[in-house]
């Protein structure tokens, strides 16, 4: 089975709305500072590096110091273990579809 670790941590990591939102913004950048993120978000500096300290443990963005700033990129290999899930349950449920389509057909030819 999958790292089970890997998923909790990307699923948890991701759940929140505020955080998926930030992830988002870090993805559609090539880099960006938390000054970036907090103008026009709503939250506050210290939640905007509080969040981004969450999505850098679970894999999700990466960051580079330069001077004073710190420059935020997104990992989109940290949703690997998500996708790597998704999957295989989406395999599970393809063939389930499968297998009904068969006897329906079987049922009403």
């Amino acid at each position: 089975m999958l790292e089970a670790a890997a998923i909790t941590a990307v699923m948890r990591t991701l759940a929140d709305p505020t955080r998926r939102g930030i992830f988002e913004r870090v993805f559609n950048a090539d880099e960006i500072t938390v000054a970036e993120l907090t103008k026009g978000s709503g939250v506050t500096q210290g939640a905007i590096s509080q969040h981004l300290k969450s999505l850098k443990q679970a894999g999700l963005v990466a960051e580079r110091p330069e001077g004073r700033n710190v420059y935020y990129r997104a990992r989109p290999d940290g949703l690997a273990p998500l996708v790597d899930w998704m999957d295989h349950y989406g395999v599970f449920w393809r063939d389930r579809f499968a297998d009904l389509r068969s006897l329906l057909k079987e049922i009403d030819p």
